[in-house]
C-alpha cells in the first residue's frame, strides 16, 4: 500500500516527546525515519537524566522509552553513533547526503560544533531540510535557556489564564508547548519546506520554537487582547471556566459531565431538557443570575450518574460529553471505531496495543509497520546500505563510533 510519504527519509536526532512525536507522525504516514542514538551507556549528565527518567517513569508506570511499547518510537530505524568521534561523524554526512529531512532538538549551535550543522550538510545535499527544535528557537535573547513544558506555556500566557478563579494556574495534564507547540509544528513545518523544495529544488532551514508553537495556539486570545486591552481572567472567561454553558459539572457517581455550548439553541435544548426555560434568554448574562444558573446546574446534575445525563442529553442537540478517566478510553465506541486504540500485531509479541494514527487519508492512509525499534538495532544494516565493508563496520564498532 503507497503510504503518503514513501521515499522520503528523515533522521532524527532528538531525545525528548516533541521531536520523537514529530518524527512518528512523519513515519506513520510513510517516512523512512532512522533515529540516531548515542553509542553506549550514557555518561555525566547524560546519566543522571537518564537514570531520573527511568526512576520517574518506574514510579508512574510509564513505558520505557526504549522498549518497543514506546509508540513515539514506532515505524522508526535505529542506529547507534558517537558523533564525537570522525568516523561516527563521516558515517552521518554520509547519511545525510542520501535523506531528505534532518530533525534535531539540540541548544541553538550544539550540531554546528559537531560539524553536522546545516551549512556543512546543505554544501553536501543543497535539497536538506534541517529541522531545529527548541523552546525559544535559534535566535532571541532567550536562545540559550534551558526549559520544559510548564516554561513555555507559562511565557506563551496560556498558564495564567488555565484554573479557577483567585486560585494558582492549574497546570494540564498533558505537555501542551512540547506537543503542539513544538512537535505538531514540526511537523507542519517539515511538511512545508518539502512543497516548497519541489518549486525551488533547495532545501531550507525550520526554526521551530515552542514559545512561538504556544503563542500560535492562543493567536485568537493574543487577538482579542490587542484589539481591546483586557487581560483575559483566570476561570473567569466564556471558555474557561466563568460560563456555566461551558463547564464541567459533577455526578451523582462522582463522575463528571462537560457541557460546550456556545451557540444559543444548544443552550435552549439543554435548558428545556433540565426543566429551566426561565434561563434561555440569560444564556450570556451575568453577576447574581449567572451564579444562579450555576448553581441550580450544580444541584441538577447531582441527581444522576454521568453516562445516565449523556444518554439523555445526546439525544437532543446540546454539546454534552464524559470525563473520562484513561481506564474508560478503551471502552468508548467511537474511541474504538476510528481507531484511535489499536493493536500491532508482533511475531514474537503478538498483539502490542498502540494509540492510532490521528490523521484520516482516504486514499492514502498512514500506518503502523514496526514496533519501537531496540537502540543500534539497524546499525549494522543501514552501514552496509551505506557501503560499509564488514571489516570497516566491525572496526567502527570496536572504536567506538558506532554501535
Amino acid at each position: 500500500m503507497t503510504l503518503p510519504l514513501d521515499g522520503i527519509r528523515l533522521i532524527d536526532m532528538t531525545k525528548n516527546g516533541p521531536g520523537l512525536y514529530a518524527a512518528m507522525l512523519l513515519a506513520d504516514m510513510g517516512a523512512d525515519v532512522i533515529k540516531v542514538e548515542e553509542v553506549g551507556e550514557p555518561t555525566g549528565r547524560r546519566a543522571e537524566q537518564a537514570k531520573g527518567a527511568a526512576s520517574l517513569q518506574t514510579a508512574v508506570g510509564r513505558c520505557p522509552r526504549d522498549s518497543e511499547f514506546y509508540a513515539p518510537n514506532r515505524n522508526k530505524r535505529s542506529i547507534c553513533l558517537n558523533l564525537k568521534d570522525p568516523a561516527a561523524r563521516d558515517v552521518f554526512l554520509r547519511l545525510a547526503k542520501t535523506s531528505d529531512v534532518v530533525l534535531e532538538g539540540f541548544r541553538p549551535g550544539v550540531t554546528k560544533r559537531l560539524g553536522i550543522g546545516y551549512d556543512a550538510l546543505s554544501q553536501l545535499n543543497p535539497r536538506i531540510i534541517y529541522c531545529a527544535l527548541t523552546g525559544y528557537g535559534q535566535d532571541g535573547p532567550y536562545r540559550d535557556l534551558v526549559g520544559h513544558d510548564l516554561n513555555y506555556i507559562s511565557f506563551g500566557g496560556a498558564l495564567a489564564i488555565t484554573g479557577k478563579r483567585d486560585e494558582p494556574p492549574t497546570m494540564p495534564g498533558f505537555q501542551l508547548g512540547d506537543f503542539g507547540g513544538g512537535g505538531l509544528h514540526a511537523t507542519i513545518g517539515i511538511l512545508l519546506a518539502l512543497m516548497a523544495r519541489e518549486r525551488t529544488g533547495r532545501g531550507q532551514i525550520v526554526d521551530i520554537s515552542m514559545l512561538d508553537g504556544v503563542m500560535s495556539f492562543m493567536s485568537t486570545i493574543v487577538s482579542d487582547y490587542l484589539w481591546g486591552k483586557r487581560v483575559p481572567v483566570r476561570g473567569g472567561e466564556n471558555l474557561n471556566g466563568g460560563a456555566p454553558f461551558y463547564n464541567v459539572y459533577e455526578c451523582k457517581d462522582g463522575k463528571y459531565l462537560s457541557l460546550g455550548i456556545a451557540e444559543p439553541w444548544f443552550f435552549a435544548n439543554l435548558c428545556r431538557e433540565l426543566g429551566h426555560d426561565e434561563f434561555i434568554p440569560l444564556q450570556h448574562t451575568t453577576g447574581e443570575p449567572r451564579e444562579k444558573i450555576f448553581q441550580t446546574f450544580r444541584q441538577i446534575f447531582k441527581t444522576k450518574t454521568r453516562d445516565e445525563w449523556f444518554n439523555q442529553l445526546s439525544k437532543f442537540d446540546t454539546c454534552v460529553g464524559k470525563v473520562y478517566t484513561m481506564d474508560e478510553l478503551a471502552s468508548d465506541p467511537q474511541i474504538r471505531h476510528r481507531k484511535m486504540l489499536t493493536e500491532f500485531h508482533d511475531p514474537k509479541l503478538g498483539a502490542v496495543p498502540q494509540a492510532g494514527i490521528g490523521i484520516k487519508l482516504s486514499d492514502t492512509p498512514g500506518r503502523i509497520r514496526s514496533l519501537a525499534p531496540k537502540q543500534g538495532q539497524h546499525t549494522e544494516e543501514l552501514l552496509r546500505d551505506l557501503g560499509y565493508t564488514p571489516q570497516q563496520i566491525a572496526a567502527m564498532r570496536q572504536a567506538g563510533a558506532a554501535k
